[in-house]
């Protein structure tokens, strides 16, 4: 399906190859047509997603949670997940406003998540460099 969530492409079958999905799909015909479209984007209905086994989640849960730093005041809200080549960055919109702000997608930036109540804590780099060693 495409973004506005009108039909896109029908695959008739999928591989996996390295970090990727090869298909195929009925509307493509040619290897220009699928050159064509490469790097596009495949969205599909949460529904027809496989429920998460306990303790696992989809990334897409987390947009939306608000941002919480460890004595419970809102620091934003996750706009996007994001990943420019190395680990997963949780994209966060400030609660007071102003340019987003990225905090890396780690346990320990990240010790707790919370998705049925709505949140997750967020420990900021500096405040990582200055927590008291375990």
């Amino acid at each position: 399906m495409r973004a506005d969530g009108t039909p896109g492409l029908t695959l008739t079958s999928a591989r996996p190859e390295k970090t990727a999905v090869v298909g195929r799909a009925k509307e493509i015909a040619t290897k220009e047509q699928a050159d064509a479209m490469r790097g596009l984007k495949l969205y599909i209905h949460r529904d027809r997603l496989p429920e998460p086994d306990e303790d696992e989640f989809y990334l897409a849960d987390l947009v939306g949670l608000e941002a919480r730093d460890p004595e419970g005041v809102v620091l934003g809200s996750i706009r996007a997940v994001q990943n420019f080549g190395a680990d997963d960055m949780l994209e966060i919109a400030p609660a007071a406003g102003g340019p987003t702000w990225y905090l890396p997608f780690t346990k320990e930036a990240v010790p707790a998540l919370h998705i049925a109540d709505g949140w997750l804590l967020a420990v900021r780099p500096t405040e990582i460099g200055e927590r008291e060693p375990d």
